[in-house]
């Protein structure tokens, strides 16, 4: 149970009117919290559902034990103590992170809680893909982005209409939003207290026991021609394979397995979950995805798709506790906001092209498996976007591996 309360200072334009009421409701104050050596007073900030919080105090003790100083709050507090500040839940939560930076100096925030659960921030920054329309999607990175060039408190809504991130023509409608992460964000799209409990088992027993293992120094890349030339002339050779390779070549110090179209290495879903099994560090998805599914082509043919994982044949990993931090560049797969109701939304565009109506997308079945998975995975809430040269790999997906600052 969340017991402290975090006052914080008030916007002047409702001071003087609240001010002596807001001294009875709110005797404690953030500040009350400022007393490290080092000006910092939390490292992790988790942010979580009352209901959820319960659930996550082993996972505080486990990090406190190792030095991480933590500290959890529930998203009902962060509304209460944000009551002044922000336009709607999502920007109150913001708010919440950006004092928690400047007065406790936190460094990481976890979110714990599906779009249901913890506001998400749907961006405007729109594509005229004319086979795809997507006019918004969730951007975290609004959460960790905070301060703009100037120091300010960047909303992501310089031009004050309430779209966010807005940006349609030549030019960004909404400036000066600088898109570096000022902190690091994470979230946990746990649905329920059971994949609370499920996750805090996984992370706390992956960080006592991975370290050293001999599985964890294999890393698995799954690839093929993600965009085959005869489409396209100037789709020259198997864009997956090459961004894999280049992967490869910066993850020097493991054991590489290579699940790759070109080479009948990579088949079918049995591969990849063979490979998973065995256990591994990292695994990189390079290809085509959907919140349901990952899956790509052999050289030079459109016609023909090679299924990797789905959420329909996740069941079959049972790698336990050798669990792998997973990339995938594929569209979509880390969806979060995807719900069965999108099929009475847009029946027709959810079941034949967006395949946005699962409980679940893709990325969090993978993580939130009870027996196996992942123990972390990143990849696209929305239109994965990529290039067609070989000459840089500047804007080239899923950069962590491929080494691209």
């Amino acid at each position: 149970m969340i017991k402290n309360r975090y006052n914080l200072p008030m916007r002047g334009s409702k001071l003087s009117v609240v001010c002596s009421l807001i001294i009875l409701v709110f005797p404690t104050i953030l500040y009350a919290e400022t007393s490290a050596k080092d000006g910092i007073v939390y490292h992790l900030l988790i942010v979580a559902p009352h209901e959820f919080c319960k659930a996550l105090e082993p996972l505080v003790e486990h990090k406190t034990k190792h030095g991480i100083k933590t500290k959890l709050v529930s998203i009902e507090e962060v509304y209460d103590q944000m009551f002044w500040y922000g336009r709607d839940k999502a920007e109150k939560l913001k708010y919440f992170i950006k004092f928690a930076k400047d007065i406790w100096g936190i460094k990481y925030v976890l979110l714990v809680g599906d779009y249901r659960k913890i506001p998400i921030r749907y961006v405007y920054n729109s594509n005229n893909y004319p086979d795809f329309p997507e006019p918004k999607f969730v951007s975290e990175l609004y959460y960790a982005d905070i301060y703009d060039e100037n120091g300010s408190f960047s909303s992501w809504d310089t031009d004050n209409d309430g779209i966010y991130g807005e940006w349609i023509g030549d030019e960004a409608e909404d400036k000066n939003i600088d898109l570096y992460p000022d902190v690091c964000v994470g979230r946990l799209a746990c649905r329920n207290v059971r994949e609370v409990r499920i996750m805090v088992d996984k992370i706390i027993k992956y960080e006592t026991r991975t370290y050293n293992s001999e599985w964890f120094k294999r890393f698995v890349v799954v690839a093929g021609d993600t965009y085959p030339e005869c489409l396209n002339p100037r789709w020259v050779g198997n864009e997956g394979e090459i961004n894999t390779m280049k992967a490869i070549q910066n993850m020097s110090e493991f054991e590489v397995v290579k699940l790759w179209t070109s080479d009948g290495s990579f088949t079918g879903p049995k591969d990849v979950i063979r490979a998973i099994n065995r256990g591994c560090g990292f695994i990189f998805f390079e290809g085509h995805g959907s919140p349901m599914t990952w899956a790509t082509h052999p050289p030079n043919d459109p016609e023909t798709w090679v299924k990797g994982l789905s959420i329909y044949n996740m069941w079959r990993l049972h790698n336990f506790y050798k669990l792998p931090i997973c990339l995938v560049s594929g569209c979509h797969n880390s969806q979060i906001d995807v719900t069965p109701l999108n099929l009475l939304i847009h029946p027709r565009e959810s079941l034949f092209l967006r395949l946005d109506y699962p409980i679940e997308c893709w990325s969090w079945k993978l993580v939130s498996l009870p027996f196996g998975g992942a123990i972390a995975a990143v990849g696209n809430t929305g239109l994965g976007m990529t290039k067609e040269d070989k000459e840089s790999f500047e804007g080239a997906g899923c950069k962590i591996f491929l080494g691209i600052r």
